[in-house]
């Protein structure tokens, strides 16, 4: 009796080894480093890395070995006084072809590193940083949509030659067209019925009145539910874009609500600095490129004047006219997708009414000429010129794609010639977050400066070990030998939450902590409810092996009805919540789930271990 298989016992051991392994790099802390990455998402080649190490050997600035990863170069450094200078060298060694970000790198071993065994990320409450909450202004979202159908509308109504006295917006409507006669006020609300299915027609006005018909339409609450979601999902792609030029290691860019965007900077201590880069600006340009005049000549200084000279995202040099056939705030979509006729992938473009007109009018104009999308960035610098700050815009210009013209479009067309999925995805979302977006206004900022972090670090693991030690105690006094297994289990619990929350990669903050310190309270439930009734079996005269069966098999459904039920909770607050709320749901989720197989099969392990398949006179419990 009280005998588990062998196969439940190698289960347990490789839980428990796996555990130990990813919970390990924990321990070890990190190091100040610099992670430098191509601007264009290109590899970072062995050039590179003798360029930096030329960089930092010149400026005199010590530092640990330089590793490859998936997001460029890590260089480590011993303090953060060295980092901040060795990412200044770095920043004029490189230029802006590079990404120079300071982060925070794992000072774990190598062979952890190889298995994927990583550290949580500390959230802003521990490693301190800054805090934005921004208000997206949807009025203004939902005008520029408004602002896009009169556009629309008025291209349609002149290309199909029907005779209009005026259209705009008003009061009482969101596209208002004023006509002169019954004909032509059906002939404008057929159209508007079969080319416009986002706009919903109002009751005829203004007949008899001596200031001719009148067709007044609303855009749809489906229309506008998405005009909102497409501008909050927008200012986040943008607001991503910027925080990259920041380098912090595990940004929080989400929404709040329907009309909120919360940005979380761990580690960045410099407010201004991160409003100078979420503030940047970003457009793009279509322009033809020259294929008449010569690449190397325009290297050379020769550039035609009716030219310009780019650089590609591989650096190649490329001609391109100095006309601009439209712009990014001409864009209305932009979404991945593949070519129906070879299943290449590509991006969709749908231009504003403006921009289709000019589109049209230069692609039949160059058919089988190459024409190019030129990514302009203005970004805010500030430098330290003799002890002061120095503010200053940069505008940084590159080609990210170039394609054939091979027919004549203008609202709608396609971006062809990428590699991959992947890159075409990048470039719809590069495509939005240049094109129209809704203001965006700062309503909530606070810094959490890095001792206030790691004060909080300090309280909350204290609280955690003060849970423990007294619980330990408590079920030593109690349960005796029992009470020890129990004790083990709980350790172990705890390292399985810390192992679970390094493989998720997840954020700790202090309601994770809180969430991990209720756990430990919590874990031990099920054995006080075993162990219990294992207790009572004794006194009802049972064997000492029929009452430890007893005790696991009688309190189950106690053990699963508590635990299901607090888990049921933890997903509401999971599901409900937001930020810290979420944090703290998780690890109690991940506490539930791992407590009771601890407290369940880890602690039956042990116990059948030590005390099945032999008689026993008694039991320390």
């Amino acid at each position: 009796m009280n005998q588990y298989p062998l196969w439940k016992y190698l289960l347990i051991v490789a839980v428990v080894v796996v555990g130990c392994i990813y919970a390990l790099p924990n321990l070890y802390g990190d190091n100040p480093a610099v992670q430098v990455s191509s601007a264009s998402g290109g590899d970072v080649g062995a050039a590179v890395e003798t360029k930096v190490r030329k960089a930092l050997d010149k400026a005199g600035i010590h530092h640990k070995p330089i590793t490859h990863g998936d997001k460029g170069l890590t260089i480590r450094f011993a303090d953060t006084e060295t980092q901040l200078r060795g990412s200044d060298a770095l920043h004029e060694a490189l230029g802006v072809g590079y990404v120079v970000a300071l982060n925070l790198a794992p000072a774990s071993p190598k062979w952890l590193s190889d298995v994927n065994a990583l550290p949580m990320y500390l959230g802003l409450d521990l490693r301190g940083g800054v805090h934005f909450l921004m208000q997206v202004d949807m009025n203004a979202a939902v005008d520029q949509a408004k602002e896009r159908y009169v556009s629309d509308l008025r291209t349609t109504l002149r290309s199909k030659r029907v005779r209009y006295l005026d259209i705009g917006s008003s009061r009482s409507a969101d596209v208002v067209v004023q006509l002169r006669s019954q004909k032509d006020l059906d002939t404008v609300r057929k159209l508007i019925s079969d080319e416009y299915q986002d706009l919903q027609l109002k009751d005829v006005q203004g007949q008899g009145t001596g200031k001719g018909f009148f067709v007044e339409a609303n855009l749809t609450d489906k229309e506008v539910k998405q005009t909102r979601e497409f501008a909050l999902q927008q200012n986040i792609t943008t607001l991503r874009n910027r925080v990259n030029e920041l380098g912090v290691a595990e940004p929080v860019i989400q929404r709040q609500g329907q009309e909120r965007i919360v940005v979380e900077l761990p580690g960045v201590q410099d407010p201004a600095r991160a409003k100078e880069i979420l503030g940047a600006t970003a457009t793009l340009e279509f322009r033809l490129v020259d294929t008449q005049h010569s690449v190397q000549d325009a290297v050379s200084g020769r550039v035609p004047p009716s030219d310009r000279l780019y650089h590609e995202r591989d650096g190649t040099p490329i001609l391109l006219k100095k006309q601009i056939i439209v712009t990014g705030d001409q864009i209305i979509d932009a979404a991945s997708g593949f070519d129906q006729q070879n299943g290449s992938p590509n991006v969709n473009i749908t231009l504003d009414g403006n921009g289709a007109r000019k589109m049209a009018r230069v692609t039949q104009q160059n058919i089988g000429r190459p024409m190019a999308v030129v990514y302009i960035e203005s970004k805010a610098e500030t430098r330290m010129v003799e002890g002061k700050p120095v503010h200053s815009t940069k505008k940084v210009e590159k080609v990210i794609n170039v394609a054939t013209i091979r027919d004549a479009f203008s609202k709608r067309f396609q971006i062809t010639g990428l590699e991959n999925s992947d890159e075409a995805r990048n470039l719809a979302l590069l495509l939005r977050a240049g094109a129209l977006a809704a203001p965006i206004n700062i309503i909530e900022e606070r810094t959490v400066g890095p001792s206030l972090g790691r004060d909080n670090i300090k309280q909350g693991f204290m609280s955690a070990v003060i849970g423990f030690v007294v619980v330990v105690l408590f079920m030593i006094y109690r349960y005796k030998a029992f009470g020890l297994i129990a004790d083990l289990a709980l350790a172990l619990n705890v390292v399985l939450i810390i192992a679970i929350l390094s493989m998720l990669q997840a954020t700790l903050t202090m309601p994770g902590i809180a969430g991990i310190v209720l756990t430990v309270g919590m874990s031990v439930d099920a054995n006080v409810l075993i162990f219990e009734r294992i207790r009572e079996e004794l006194r009802n005269g049972n064997t000492p092996q029929a009452s430890i069966n007893a005790g696991y098999e009688r309190a189950m459904a106690t053990i699963a009805d508590s635990n299901i039920t607090t888990l049921i909770a933890a997903l509401v607050l999971f599901g409900l919540g937001t930020g810290p709320i979420k944090g703290f749901a998780v690890t109690l989720s991940i506490g539930i789930l791992t407590s009771m197989f601890t407290a369940i099969m880890g602690t039956r392990a042990v116990v059948n271990t030590l005390y099945g398949g032999r008689k026993l006179a008694k039991l320390t419990i």
